[in-house]
C-alpha cells in the first residue's frame, strides 16, 4: 500500500492505494495561502493518521509515499524550486523531508508530470504513447509519458506547455504572449473583463464586471453570446498554437486535457480546438493525434502520486 499526495496552491488531497487506478481511501482539504509551507507540511502531518484510520488501513502496510507538487522540482535534490501560490517552498528539500517524517521512501514530482502519467497508465491515454497531458485551470501545465515514463528533460521538468510564447489572436499587430496569459482560466477572465461592454450579458452577474470568470464567459458563450464566444475563440486559438507546436516537436498520439477549463465541455472547446488544429497543423503529421478530454477527475494527481510510488526503485 503506498500513500499519494497532491501539494496545489488551494487544494490538498491524500490517497492510498497500489498505484493501480484504485484508491483505498482519500482525505481533501484546502491550503490557508496565509500559512505558507509550514503550513501545508504541518496539514499533511496530521491528515495521514486521520486518513489511515478511516481506511482502516494500518500504518505498517505503507511501504512508500509519491508526492505531486503545485510547481517546478528538481530531480537531483528531490526539492521544490519554487511555487508560484504559497511562499515558504523555494529549495524546500520535500521528498527527503517527508520521507524522514513518516519513515517511508518518498519520490516527488511535478503536479502536471504526475497527472500525465496517471492519465496515460489509467486514464485517457492508456496503451497510447508518446501521451501530452495538459491541465487548463487557474495555470496552465503539461506533462509528457513516453512509453509509460515522465519525460523530465535534463531533471527540472520539460513539456511546460503553458509558458510557451503564442499568437494573441485579439492583438492587432500579432503580439506574443504565454499560453498561460492567454488561455488560463484566469487569462479568459481577465480578457473579458477587459472588452466587456455594459449592455453585454457578461456584464450581468451579482458583482459587476469585476465578477467576470471564465465560468461566466462559459455560460454566456452556451447561452449563445456573440461577445463570449470571440472572447473563447481567443484562447482555443492560442492552444490550437501551442498544441501545433507541440506536434511538430514530438508528435503525440494523444492530448489528453484536464482541468476546469476543460470542463468547458466539447461544444466550446474541443470540437473548436480540434478543427484549429486541423487547419494549422504540419501538414505530414496531420491526423496523427487525438485531442480527447481527461477521464481521471481530481483524483488524477493522487492517482498519479501512487503510480510513481510504486515504481520507484526499492531502497538499497
Amino acid at each position: 500500500m503506498y500513500l499519494g499526495i497532491e501539494i496545489g496552491g488551494t487544494k490538498l488531497q491524500l490517497g492510498l492505494g497500489r498505484g493501480d487506478g484504485v484508491l483505498r481511501g482519500l482525505w481533501r482539504g484546502t491550503v490557508d495561502p496565509a500559512a505558507g509551507g509550514d503550513g501545508i507540511r504541518r496539514q499533511i502531518l496530521a491528515a495521514v493518521p486521520d486518513l489511515l484510520a478511516a481506511a482502516n488501513v494500518e500504518r505498517s502496510a505503507l511501504r512508500g509515499v509519491g508526492i505531486g507538487f503545485g510547481g517546478p522540482v528538481d530531480d537531483a535534490t528531490r526539492s521544490v524550486i519554487k511555487s508560484h501560490q504559497i511562499a515558504g517552498w523555494d529549495g524546500f528539500p520535500l521528498a527527503d523531508w517527508l520521507g524522514e517524517a513518516l519513515g517511508l521512501p518518498a519520490v516527488l514530482g511535478n503536479d502536471a508530470d504526475v497527472a500525465g502519467l496517471a492519465e496515460a497508465a489509467f486514464g485517457a491515454g492508456r496503451g497510447l504513447s508518446p501521451v501530452l497531458y495538459m491541465t487548463i485551470g487557474s495555470g496552465i501545465g503539461g506533462g509528457l509519458i513516453l512509453d509509460g515514463e515522465i519525460h523530465r528533460g535534463t531533471g527540472r521538468g520539460a513539456a511546460e506547455i503553458g509558458h510557451l510564447r503564442v499568437r494573441d489572436a485579439a492583438s492587432p499587430t500579432g503580439d506574443l504572449d504565454t499560453l498561460e496569459n492567454i488561455a488560463s482560466g484566469w487569462g479568459i477572465g481577465r480578457y473579458a473583463r477587459s472588452v466587456v461592454g455594459p449592455a453585454s450579458v457578461l456584464a450581468t452577474p451579482a458583482g459587476g464586471v469585476e465578477a467576470i470568470t471564465a465560468q461566466t464567459v462559459a455560460a454566456c458563450a452556451a447561452a449563445g453570446d456573440d461577445l463570449s464566444r470571440r472572447v473563447l475563440d481567443r484562447a482555443v486559438s492560442a492552444l490550437a498554437d501551442a498544441i501545433c507546436a507541440a506536434i511538430v516537436l514530438v508528435c503525440p498520439r494523444r492530448v489528453v486535457i484536464g482541468g476546469g477549463v476543460s470542463l468547458m465541455g466539447e461544444e466550446l472547446i474541443f470540437r473548436p480546438l480540434r478543427e484549429r488544429i486541423a487547419e494549422r497543423v504540419f501538414a505530414p503529421f496531420a491526423g496523427l493525434t487525438d485531442v480527447v478530454p481527461a477521464a481521471l477527475g481530481e483524483e488524477v494527481v493522487v492517482h498519479g502520486a501512487l503510480a510513481l510510488a510504486a515504481a520507484a526503485p526499492a531502497p538499497g
